[in-house]
Protein backbone atom coordinates (compact mmCIF):
# COMPACT_ATOMS: atom_id res chain seq x y z
CA UNK A 1 0.00 0.00 0.00
CA UNK A 2 0.73 3.41 -0.72
CA UNK A 3 1.76 5.24 2.69
CA UNK A 4 0.70 8.83 1.44
CA UNK A 5 0.53 10.85 4.69
CA UNK A 6 -3.11 12.03 4.30
CA UNK A 7 -2.46 15.04 7.42
CA UNK A 8 0.21 16.85 5.21
CA UNK A 9 -2.09 17.68 2.35
CA UNK A 10 -3.04 20.89 1.53
CA UNK A 11 -6.31 21.33 1.69
CA UNK A 12 -6.84 25.27 0.93
CA UNK A 13 -5.76 24.75 -2.37
CA UNK A 14 -7.50 22.95 -5.47
CA UNK A 15 -7.35 19.52 -5.82
CA UNK A 16 -4.35 18.44 -8.65
CA UNK A 17 -5.35 17.40 -11.91
CA UNK A 18 -2.54 14.56 -12.06
CA UNK A 19 -3.72 11.12 -10.82
CA UNK A 20 -3.31 9.39 -8.02
CA UNK A 21 -2.28 12.79 -6.03
CA UNK A 22 -5.76 13.81 -7.00
CA UNK A 23 -7.42 10.92 -5.28
CA UNK A 24 -5.48 11.28 -2.28
CA UNK A 25 -6.82 14.73 -2.03
CA UNK A 26 -10.13 13.82 -1.88
CA UNK A 27 -8.97 11.45 0.32
CA UNK A 28 -7.77 13.91 2.92
CA UNK A 29 -11.08 15.68 2.60
CA UNK A 30 -13.11 12.46 2.70
CA UNK A 31 -11.67 11.59 6.06
CA UNK A 32 -12.33 15.10 7.69
CA UNK A 33 -16.22 14.10 6.96
CA UNK A 34 -15.74 10.92 8.22
CA UNK A 35 -14.03 12.31 11.39
CA UNK A 36 -16.80 14.68 11.78
CA UNK A 37 -19.54 12.56 11.36
CA UNK A 38 -17.95 9.84 13.74
CA UNK A 39 -17.50 12.83 16.67
CA UNK A 40 -21.27 13.50 16.34
CA UNK A 41 -22.13 10.12 16.58
CA UNK A 42 -19.68 9.67 19.32
CA UNK A 43 -18.84 6.30 17.40
CA UNK A 44 -16.08 5.07 14.47
CA UNK A 45 -18.44 5.22 11.66
CA UNK A 46 -18.41 1.62 9.79
CA UNK A 47 -18.38 0.73 6.45
CA UNK A 48 -19.09 -2.72 4.35
CA UNK A 49 -17.70 -3.85 0.78
CA UNK A 50 -19.74 -7.16 0.01
CA UNK A 51 -18.54 -8.61 -2.90
CA UNK A 52 -20.65 -10.77 -5.78
CA UNK A 53 -18.47 -12.18 -8.79
CA UNK A 54 -15.27 -13.27 -9.77
CA UNK A 55 -11.29 -13.02 -8.30
CA UNK A 56 -10.72 -9.86 -10.28
CA UNK A 57 -13.99 -8.36 -8.37
CA UNK A 58 -12.78 -9.20 -4.94
CA UNK A 59 -9.47 -7.66 -5.81
CA UNK A 60 -11.35 -4.29 -6.41
CA UNK A 61 -13.26 -4.84 -3.40
CA UNK A 62 -9.72 -5.08 -2.20
CA UNK A 63 -8.89 -1.32 -3.54
CA UNK A 64 -12.34 -0.45 -2.33
CA UNK A 65 -11.56 -1.51 1.37
CA UNK A 66 -8.53 0.16 1.59
CA UNK A 67 -9.68 3.47 0.83
CA UNK A 68 -12.49 3.19 2.95
CA UNK A 69 -9.88 2.06 5.76
CA UNK A 70 -7.42 5.36 4.93
CA UNK A 71 -10.16 7.50 5.66
CA UNK A 72 -11.32 6.42 8.56
CA UNK A 73 -13.92 3.98 8.39
CA UNK A 74 -13.72 0.62 10.30
CA UNK A 75 -14.69 -2.51 8.51
CA UNK A 76 -16.85 -4.88 9.05
CA UNK A 77 -17.99 -8.21 6.81
CA UNK A 78 -21.79 -7.99 7.05
CA UNK A 79 -24.44 -5.39 6.15
CA UNK A 80 -24.97 -3.78 9.22
CA UNK A 81 -23.19 -0.44 8.60
CA UNK A 82 -23.18 3.36 7.99
CA UNK A 83 -21.84 3.01 4.52
CA UNK A 84 -22.24 -0.48 1.97
CA UNK A 85 -20.24 -1.08 -1.06
CA UNK A 86 -21.96 -3.38 -3.08
CA UNK A 87 -19.24 -4.84 -5.65
CA UNK A 88 -21.59 -6.26 -8.26
CA UNK A 89 -21.11 -9.27 -11.06
CA UNK A 90 -23.02 -9.32 -14.23
CA UNK A 91 -22.31 -12.36 -15.69
CA UNK A 92 -25.51 -14.42 -15.21
CA UNK A 93 -28.52 -12.33 -14.87
CA UNK A 94 -29.57 -14.24 -11.17
CA UNK A 95 -26.29 -12.28 -9.88
CA UNK A 96 -28.36 -9.19 -10.78
CA UNK A 97 -30.98 -10.38 -9.22
CA UNK A 98 -28.95 -11.09 -6.35
CA UNK A 99 -27.80 -7.41 -6.09
CA UNK A 100 -32.03 -6.12 -6.39
CA UNK A 101 -32.92 -8.40 -3.70
CA UNK A 102 -30.16 -7.08 -1.05
CA UNK A 103 -31.38 -3.57 -2.00
CA UNK A 104 -34.47 -4.22 -0.99
CA UNK A 105 -33.66 -5.43 2.43
CA UNK A 106 -31.36 -1.82 2.37
CA UNK A 107 -34.08 0.01 1.62
CA UNK A 108 -36.16 -0.41 4.66
CA UNK A 109 -32.55 -0.36 6.92
CA UNK A 110 -32.27 3.14 4.67
CA UNK A 111 -35.39 4.75 5.87
CA UNK A 112 -34.51 3.75 9.65
CA UNK A 113 -30.78 5.25 9.44
CA UNK A 114 -31.42 8.14 6.37
CA UNK A 115 -27.69 8.79 6.98
CA UNK A 116 -26.43 5.39 5.61
CA UNK A 117 -24.92 5.39 2.68
CA UNK A 118 -25.25 2.51 -0.12
CA UNK A 119 -23.04 2.79 -3.44
CA UNK A 120 -23.18 0.33 -6.37
CA UNK A 121 -20.30 -0.31 -8.58
CA UNK A 122 -18.61 -3.00 -10.66
CA UNK A 123 -19.71 -4.92 -14.12
CA UNK A 124 -23.29 -5.05 -13.65
CA UNK A 125 -23.26 -0.77 -13.09
CA UNK A 126 -21.83 -1.05 -17.13
CA UNK A 127 -25.27 -2.34 -18.07
CA UNK A 128 -27.60 1.45 -19.40
CA UNK A 129 -30.61 -0.66 -18.05
CA UNK A 130 -29.76 -1.69 -14.81
CA UNK A 131 -28.64 1.98 -14.05
CA UNK A 132 -31.98 3.11 -15.17
CA UNK A 133 -33.57 0.64 -13.30
CA UNK A 134 -31.57 2.07 -10.27
CA UNK A 135 -33.00 5.63 -10.82
CA UNK A 136 -36.42 4.49 -10.98
CA UNK A 137 -37.35 2.03 -8.40
CA UNK A 138 -33.83 2.68 -5.98
CA UNK A 139 -33.71 5.89 -5.42
CA UNK A 140 -32.44 5.97 -1.82
CA UNK A 141 -28.85 4.68 -3.69
CA UNK A 142 -26.26 7.36 -3.29
CA UNK A 143 -23.47 6.31 -5.49
CA UNK A 144 -23.41 4.35 -9.07
CA UNK A 145 -20.05 3.96 -10.68
CA UNK A 146 -18.75 1.17 -12.63
CA UNK A 147 -15.80 -0.69 -13.84
CA UNK A 148 -13.50 1.56 -15.34
CA UNK A 149 -13.27 4.60 -12.90
CA UNK A 150 -12.61 2.29 -9.85
CA UNK A 151 -9.57 4.83 -8.82
CA UNK A 152 -11.78 7.85 -8.45
CA UNK A 153 -13.65 6.53 -5.46
CA UNK A 154 -12.51 8.68 -2.78
CA UNK A 155 -13.39 11.20 -4.89
CA UNK A 156 -16.98 10.40 -5.81
CA UNK A 157 -17.49 9.22 -2.10
CA UNK A 158 -16.60 13.04 -1.57
CA UNK A 159 -18.56 13.72 -3.95
CA UNK A 160 -22.03 11.92 -2.83
CA UNK A 161 -21.17 12.89 0.94
CA UNK A 162 -21.76 16.80 0.22
CA UNK A 163 -24.56 16.18 -2.27
CA UNK A 164 -28.46 15.66 -1.69
CA UNK A 165 -28.83 14.05 -5.28
CA UNK A 166 -28.15 10.42 -6.41
CA UNK A 167 -24.59 10.47 -8.09
CA UNK A 168 -24.20 8.59 -11.40
CA UNK A 169 -20.33 8.18 -12.80
CA UNK A 170 -20.33 4.81 -15.33
CA UNK A 171 -18.15 5.50 -18.01
CA UNK A 172 -18.48 3.20 -21.35
CA UNK A 173 -14.55 2.67 -21.67
CA UNK A 174 -11.26 4.04 -20.63
CA UNK A 175 -7.53 3.44 -21.53
CA UNK A 176 -6.49 4.88 -17.93
CA UNK A 177 -5.03 2.66 -15.37
CA UNK A 178 -3.97 4.28 -12.23
CA UNK A 179 -1.16 2.79 -9.96
CA UNK A 180 -0.52 3.14 -6.35
CA UNK A 181 -3.62 3.88 -4.46
CA UNK A 182 -4.23 1.92 -0.80
CA UNK A 183 -5.43 -1.83 -1.15
CA UNK A 184 -6.67 -4.10 1.93
CA UNK A 185 -5.94 -7.61 1.37
CA UNK A 186 -8.12 -10.26 3.08
CA UNK A 187 -4.97 -12.35 3.56
CA UNK A 188 -1.19 -11.33 5.15
CA UNK A 189 0.28 -14.02 3.24
CA UNK A 190 -1.32 -14.11 -0.74
CA UNK A 191 -2.59 -11.46 -3.11
CA UNK A 192 -4.22 -10.93 -6.13
CA UNK A 193 -2.21 -8.92 -8.63
CA UNK A 194 -4.03 -7.41 -11.31
CA UNK A 195 -1.65 -7.37 -14.90
CA UNK A 196 -4.55 -6.77 -17.45
CA UNK A 197 -7.73 -5.64 -17.84
CA UNK A 198 -10.76 -6.02 -20.19
CA UNK A 199 -11.06 -8.68 -23.14
CA UNK A 200 -11.21 -8.91 -26.47
CA UNK A 201 -12.88 -12.39 -27.06
CA UNK A 202 -16.57 -11.68 -27.53
CA UNK A 203 -17.49 -15.46 -26.88
CA UNK A 204 -20.90 -15.03 -28.03
CA UNK A 205 -22.08 -15.94 -24.52
CA UNK A 206 -20.29 -13.23 -22.15
CA UNK A 207 -21.12 -10.05 -21.36
CA UNK A 208 -17.62 -9.18 -20.00
CA UNK A 209 -15.96 -7.41 -22.77
CA UNK A 210 -19.16 -4.99 -22.65
CA UNK A 211 -18.84 -4.34 -19.33
CA UNK A 212 -14.57 -4.46 -18.83
CA UNK A 213 -13.94 -2.89 -21.90
CA UNK A 214 -11.28 -3.82 -23.89
CA UNK A 215 -7.72 -5.58 -22.95
CA UNK A 216 -5.11 -3.08 -21.59
CA UNK A 217 -2.16 -4.50 -19.93
CA UNK A 218 0.08 -2.81 -17.02
CA UNK A 219 3.05 -2.09 -17.52
CA UNK A 220 5.10 -4.67 -16.44
CA UNK A 221 7.96 -2.71 -13.93
CA UNK A 222 4.25 -1.55 -12.19
CA UNK A 223 3.44 -5.00 -11.87
CA UNK A 224 6.97 -6.01 -10.33
CA UNK A 225 6.97 -3.21 -8.06
CA UNK A 226 3.49 -4.13 -6.54
CA UNK A 227 4.90 -7.68 -6.41
CA UNK A 228 8.14 -6.64 -4.80
CA UNK A 229 6.01 -4.56 -1.93
CA UNK A 230 3.90 -7.38 -1.50
CA UNK A 231 6.79 -9.80 -1.05
CA UNK A 232 8.44 -7.20 1.65
CA UNK A 233 5.20 -7.11 3.64
CA UNK A 234 4.34 -10.57 4.06
CA UNK A 235 3.25 -12.60 1.01
CA UNK A 236 4.72 -15.62 0.13
CA UNK A 237 1.81 -16.35 -2.98
CA UNK A 238 0.59 -14.03 -5.85
CA UNK A 239 -2.25 -14.94 -7.69
CA UNK A 240 -2.04 -12.55 -11.56
CA UNK A 241 -5.64 -11.93 -12.71
CA UNK A 242 -6.62 -11.09 -16.11
CA UNK A 243 -9.98 -12.02 -18.42
CA UNK A 244 -7.57 -13.56 -20.67
CA UNK A 245 -3.68 -13.22 -19.06
CA UNK A 246 -2.44 -15.77 -22.16
CA UNK A 247 -2.92 -12.49 -24.18
CA UNK A 248 -1.12 -10.53 -21.65
CA UNK A 249 1.36 -7.30 -22.96
CA UNK A 250 0.19 -7.22 -26.29
CA UNK A 251 -1.17 -3.81 -26.10
CA UNK A 252 1.89 -2.50 -24.59
CA UNK A 253 4.18 0.37 -26.06
CA UNK A 254 7.03 -2.25 -25.54
CA UNK A 255 5.50 -5.87 -26.53
CA UNK A 256 6.31 -8.39 -24.00
CA UNK A 257 4.79 -11.65 -23.55
CA UNK A 258 2.92 -13.37 -20.33
CA UNK A 259 5.63 -15.77 -20.34
CA UNK A 260 8.51 -13.54 -20.14
CA UNK A 261 6.69 -11.61 -17.85
CA UNK A 262 6.54 -14.57 -15.43
CA UNK A 263 10.53 -15.13 -15.72
CA UNK A 264 10.62 -11.60 -14.89
CA UNK A 265 8.66 -12.40 -11.19
CA UNK A 266 10.28 -15.83 -10.69
CA UNK A 267 13.52 -13.46 -10.10
CA UNK A 268 11.94 -11.68 -7.02
CA UNK A 269 13.04 -13.09 -4.23
CA UNK A 270 11.03 -13.97 -1.09
CA UNK A 271 8.45 -14.99 -3.25
CA UNK A 272 7.30 -18.49 -2.99
CA UNK A 273 4.12 -19.32 -5.00
CA UNK A 274 3.07 -18.04 -8.53
CA UNK A 275 -0.50 -18.77 -10.33
CA UNK A 276 -2.81 -17.27 -12.73
CA UNK A 277 -6.11 -16.78 -14.14
CA UNK A 278 -7.41 -16.98 -16.59
CA UNK A 279 -6.01 -18.82 -19.33
CA UNK A 280 -7.91 -18.83 -23.44
CA UNK A 281 -6.65 -21.59 -25.14
CA UNK A 282 -6.35 -20.26 -28.40
CA UNK A 283 -3.77 -17.73 -26.53
CA UNK A 284 -1.73 -20.85 -24.97
CA UNK A 285 1.56 -21.03 -26.28
CA UNK A 286 4.58 -23.39 -26.52
CA UNK A 287 6.60 -20.37 -24.70
CA UNK A 288 4.78 -20.27 -21.70
CA UNK A 289 4.61 -24.33 -21.48
CA UNK A 290 8.15 -24.10 -21.30
CA UNK A 291 8.28 -21.48 -18.93
CA UNK A 292 6.24 -23.01 -16.70
CA UNK A 293 7.61 -26.72 -16.98
CA UNK A 294 11.44 -25.39 -15.94
CA UNK A 295 10.30 -23.16 -13.24
CA UNK A 296 10.51 -23.33 -9.08
CA UNK A 297 7.64 -20.81 -8.13
CA UNK A 298 4.96 -21.17 -10.75
CA UNK A 299 2.30 -24.03 -9.33
CA UNK A 300 1.31 -26.34 -11.27
CA UNK A 301 -1.79 -26.13 -11.84
CA UNK A 302 -3.72 -24.67 -14.96
CA UNK A 303 -7.10 -23.54 -15.63
CA UNK A 304 -8.17 -23.80 -19.24
CA UNK A 305 -11.75 -23.17 -19.87
CA UNK A 306 -13.27 -25.67 -22.43
CA UNK A 307 -16.91 -24.77 -22.22
CA UNK A 308 -17.78 -27.59 -24.66
CA UNK A 309 -15.84 -30.70 -26.39
CA UNK A 310 -17.76 -30.30 -29.80
CA UNK A 311 -16.12 -28.18 -31.96
CA UNK A 312 -19.14 -26.95 -33.92
CA UNK A 313 -20.48 -25.06 -30.65
CA UNK A 314 -17.39 -24.02 -29.81
CA UNK A 315 -16.81 -21.74 -33.62
CA UNK A 316 -21.13 -20.85 -32.59
CA UNK A 317 -19.47 -19.80 -29.04
CA UNK A 318 -16.96 -17.92 -30.73
CA UNK A 319 -13.99 -19.21 -28.95
CA UNK A 320 -11.48 -19.47 -31.67
CA UNK A 321 -10.13 -23.05 -31.10
CA UNK A 322 -11.22 -26.79 -31.93
CA UNK A 323 -11.38 -29.97 -29.65
CA UNK A 324 -8.50 -30.75 -32.02
CA UNK A 325 -6.25 -28.28 -30.45
CA UNK A 326 -7.99 -28.37 -27.23
CA UNK A 327 -6.66 -31.76 -26.96
CA UNK A 328 -3.24 -31.21 -28.48
CA UNK A 329 -2.65 -28.42 -25.96
CA UNK A 330 -3.60 -31.08 -22.58
CA UNK A 331 -0.55 -33.42 -24.51
CA UNK A 332 1.92 -30.93 -24.71
CA UNK A 333 0.78 -29.50 -21.30
CA UNK A 334 1.17 -33.19 -19.72
CA UNK A 335 4.47 -33.75 -21.56
CA UNK A 336 6.10 -31.27 -20.40
CA UNK A 337 4.74 -31.15 -16.66
CA UNK A 338 3.46 -35.11 -16.60
CA UNK A 339 1.97 -34.56 -12.70
CA UNK A 340 0.11 -30.77 -13.49
CA UNK A 341 -3.11 -30.38 -12.23
CA UNK A 342 -5.77 -29.56 -14.77
CA UNK A 343 -9.15 -27.65 -14.08
CA UNK A 344 -11.75 -26.36 -16.43
CA UNK A 345 -15.52 -24.25 -17.39
CA UNK A 346 -18.34 -26.30 -19.07
CA UNK A 347 -21.71 -25.15 -20.61
CA UNK A 348 -23.96 -27.38 -20.74
CA UNK A 349 -27.33 -26.70 -23.23
CA UNK A 350 -25.92 -23.76 -25.26
CA UNK A 351 -28.26 -23.03 -27.99
CA UNK A 352 -28.48 -25.71 -30.76
CA UNK A 353 -26.46 -28.52 -28.54
CA UNK A 354 -27.31 -31.83 -29.76
CA UNK A 355 -26.58 -35.34 -28.17
CA UNK A 356 -23.63 -35.95 -30.28
CA UNK A 357 -22.24 -32.36 -29.33
CA UNK A 358 -23.05 -33.66 -25.77
CA UNK A 359 -21.08 -36.74 -26.16
CA UNK A 360 -18.26 -35.02 -27.37
CA UNK A 361 -18.11 -32.83 -24.49
CA UNK A 362 -18.16 -36.19 -22.12
CA UNK A 363 -15.38 -37.69 -24.61
CA UNK A 364 -12.87 -34.68 -23.91
CA UNK A 365 -13.70 -34.57 -19.77
CA UNK A 366 -12.66 -38.37 -20.36
CA UNK A 367 -9.64 -38.21 -21.86
CA UNK A 368 -8.07 -35.33 -20.26
CA UNK A 369 -9.27 -36.47 -16.17
CA UNK A 370 -9.61 -32.77 -14.35
CA UNK A 371 -8.67 -32.38 -10.93
CA UNK A 372 -11.98 -30.57 -10.96
CA UNK A 373 -14.44 -28.84 -13.21
CA UNK A 374 -16.68 -25.72 -12.75
CA UNK A 375 -20.03 -26.77 -14.49
CA UNK A 376 -22.79 -24.51 -15.44
CA UNK A 377 -26.01 -24.93 -17.08
CA UNK A 378 -26.14 -22.38 -19.82
CA UNK A 379 -28.43 -19.50 -19.20
CA UNK A 380 -29.47 -16.64 -21.49
CA UNK A 381 -27.34 -13.23 -20.79
CA UNK A 382 -29.42 -10.49 -22.20
CA UNK A 383 -26.96 -8.58 -24.53
CA UNK A 384 -25.15 -11.56 -26.06
CA UNK A 385 -25.62 -13.12 -29.38
CA UNK A 386 -26.36 -16.28 -27.72
CA UNK A 387 -29.04 -14.79 -26.11
CA UNK A 388 -31.13 -14.18 -29.14
CA UNK A 389 -30.11 -17.57 -31.40
CA UNK A 390 -32.89 -19.86 -32.02
CA UNK A 391 -32.54 -23.52 -31.43
CA UNK A 392 -32.58 -23.04 -26.98
CA UNK A 393 -32.51 -26.24 -25.73
CA UNK A 394 -35.35 -27.47 -23.83
CA UNK A 395 -34.84 -27.69 -20.00
CA UNK A 396 -35.61 -31.07 -18.96
CA UNK A 397 -33.07 -31.81 -21.57
CA UNK A 398 -30.05 -29.56 -20.35
CA UNK A 399 -30.85 -30.74 -16.98
CA UNK A 400 -30.63 -34.45 -17.72
CA UNK A 401 -27.24 -33.21 -19.44
CA UNK A 402 -26.03 -31.66 -16.88
CA UNK A 403 -26.92 -34.49 -14.30
CA UNK A 404 -24.68 -36.88 -16.46
CA UNK A 405 -21.51 -34.35 -16.90
CA UNK A 406 -21.64 -34.11 -12.98
CA UNK A 407 -21.84 -37.63 -12.69
CA UNK A 408 -18.68 -37.59 -14.71
CA UNK A 409 -16.86 -35.01 -13.63
CA UNK A 410 -17.53 -35.85 -9.98
CA UNK A 411 -15.99 -39.79 -10.32
CA UNK A 412 -12.85 -38.90 -12.51
CA UNK A 413 -12.26 -36.34 -10.15
CA UNK A 414 -12.69 -38.59 -7.17
CA UNK A 415 -9.56 -40.46 -8.96
CA UNK A 416 -7.22 -37.95 -10.64
CA UNK A 417 -7.25 -36.42 -6.99
CA UNK A 418 -6.60 -39.23 -4.66
CA UNK A 419 -3.18 -39.91 -6.51
CA UNK A 420 -1.15 -38.16 -3.79
CA UNK A 421 -2.38 -40.25 -0.97
CA UNK A 422 0.59 -40.91 1.44
CA UNK A 423 2.99 -38.37 -0.09
CA UNK A 424 4.53 -35.94 1.54
CA UNK A 425 3.91 -32.74 0.18
CA UNK A 426 4.41 -28.61 0.86
CA UNK A 427 1.07 -26.91 2.28
CA UNK A 428 0.58 -23.41 2.28
CA UNK A 429 -1.16 -23.18 5.37
CA UNK A 430 -4.30 -20.60 4.59
CA UNK A 431 -6.61 -20.36 7.57
CA UNK A 432 -8.86 -22.29 10.52
CA UNK A 433 -10.94 -24.71 9.57
CA UNK A 434 -14.32 -23.83 10.76
CA UNK A 435 -15.88 -27.69 10.83
CA UNK A 436 -13.08 -29.77 12.19
CA UNK A 437 -11.72 -28.00 15.62
CA UNK A 438 -7.86 -28.12 16.21
CA UNK A 439 -7.41 -27.82 11.98
CA UNK A 440 -6.24 -25.74 9.75
CA UNK A 441 -6.89 -25.66 6.04
CA UNK A 442 -4.10 -24.72 3.30
CA UNK A 443 -3.44 -25.54 -0.25
CA UNK A 444 -1.36 -27.73 -2.26
CA UNK A 445 0.85 -26.15 -5.11
CA UNK A 446 -2.23 -27.58 -7.60
CA UNK A 447 -4.61 -25.93 -5.61
CA UNK A 448 -5.98 -28.91 -3.97
CA UNK A 449 -7.05 -28.52 -0.37
CA UNK A 450 -6.15 -30.20 2.38
CA UNK A 451 -7.41 -30.14 6.38
CA UNK A 452 -4.56 -31.25 8.61
CA UNK A 453 -4.13 -30.33 12.88
CA UNK A 454 -1.85 -27.62 13.64
CA UNK A 455 -1.80 -24.41 15.37
CA UNK A 456 -3.29 -21.18 14.09
CA UNK A 457 0.33 -20.03 14.30
CA UNK A 458 1.44 -21.74 11.21
CA UNK A 459 -1.31 -19.63 9.41
CA UNK A 460 0.79 -18.00 6.05
CA UNK A 461 3.32 -20.49 6.22
CA UNK A 462 4.43 -23.21 4.09
CA UNK A 463 4.52 -26.57 5.94
CA UNK A 464 4.88 -30.22 5.23
CA UNK A 465 1.97 -32.26 5.07
CA UNK A 466 1.34 -35.89 4.57
CA UNK A 467 -1.77 -36.73 2.78
CA UNK A 468 -3.57 -39.51 4.99
CA UNK A 469 -6.45 -39.89 2.79
CA UNK A 470 -8.36 -38.49 -0.29
CA UNK A 471 -12.01 -37.66 0.42
CA UNK A 472 -13.02 -36.56 -3.31
CA UNK A 473 -12.21 -32.74 -3.50
CA UNK A 474 -9.72 -32.46 -0.56
CA UNK A 475 -7.41 -34.13 1.26
CA UNK A 476 -7.15 -35.06 5.16
CA UNK A 477 -3.46 -34.98 6.51
CA UNK A 478 -1.11 -35.16 8.92
CA UNK A 479 1.90 -32.00 9.52
CA UNK A 480 4.90 -33.56 9.37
Amino acid sequence: MNTVDLDKINLSTEAPVQEPERQYYFMAKLRALVNEKSKKLGRPLVASAQTFGCQMNARDSEKITGILEAVGYEITENEKADFIVYNTCTVRENANLKVYGHLGMMGHEKKKNPDMMIALCGCMMQEPQVVEKIKKSYRFVDLVFGTHNLYKFAELVYTSMISDRMIIDVWKDTDKIVEDLPCDRKYFFKSGVNIMFGCNNFCSYCIVPYVRGRERSREPEEILKEIRSLVADGVVEVMLLGQNVNSYGKNLKNPMSFAALLEEIEKIDGLERIRFMTSHPKDLSDELIEVMAKSKKICPHLHLPLQSGSSRILKIMNRKYTKEHYLELVEKLRKAMPDISLTTDIIVGFPGETEEDFQETLDVIRKVRYDSAFTFIYSKRTGTPAAVMEDQVPEDVVKDRFDRLLKEVQEIARETSSRYTGQIVEVLAEEKNHQEAGHLTGRLSNNLLVHFKGDESLIGKLVSVQLTECRGFYYMGELV
